[in-house]
């Protein structure tokens, strides 16, 4: 059951402002919808807001205040989306939706589940980028990078942690 972070990274690891990410790539969010498409997504409220909830996954956000937050169902009567408190609840309601887990941000809830973590998927974008919200730093002891994609402005890199948690 793997725990996949996703994520667009500058290359000083800035992930965001706060309120939105620096780059917004028309390829980097078709893979994005490919690579997560049926599966859940964890996320915290901003991301969240930010996001809203994405035709074909179902988002587990974690909240201080769970119970102010309320989800549509699907067409087959299933939750689109499910409020958590802790990172410990949301990969708990995310595993019993499937096998593969996404975290999709921000920087808070990747560092809350990065001891959880298996694999990354990043854009890696070629230039740096304003913001105080940052992804963790990958270790290259810790984290195996085992494919790469390049492009123009960015590379799509994958990585396998080392290591037993």
């Amino acid at each position: 059951m793997p725990v996949v972070a996703i994520a667009v990274v500058a290359r000083n690891g800035v992930i965001g402002d706060g309120h939105d990410q620096p780059f917004k790539f028309r390829e980097d969010w078709a893979r994005f919808k490919r690579v997560t498409m049926g599966h859940p997504l964890i996320m915290g409220r901003p991301t969240h807001e930010a996001m809203g909830l994405l035709p074909g996954r179902t988002s587990v956000v974690l909240t201080r205040h769970p119970e102010g937050l309320t989800f549509p169902r699907a067409e087959d009567g299933k939750p689109r989306g499910y409020a958590v408190s802790s990172i410990e609840q949301a990969l708990e309601v995310a595993r019993g939706l499937d096998d593969t887990v996404f975290i999709a941000g921000g920087g808070q809830v990747y560092r809350l589940a990065w001891p959880h973590v298996d694999e990354l998927d990043l854009t890696r974008v070629h230039q740096d980028a304003a913001g105080d919200v940052v992804f963790p730093d990958v270790d290259p002891g810790g984290w195996l990078e085992v494919a790469r994609e390049p492009h123009e402005q960015f590379d799509f890199v994958r990585y396998q942690r080392r290591s037993a948690r």
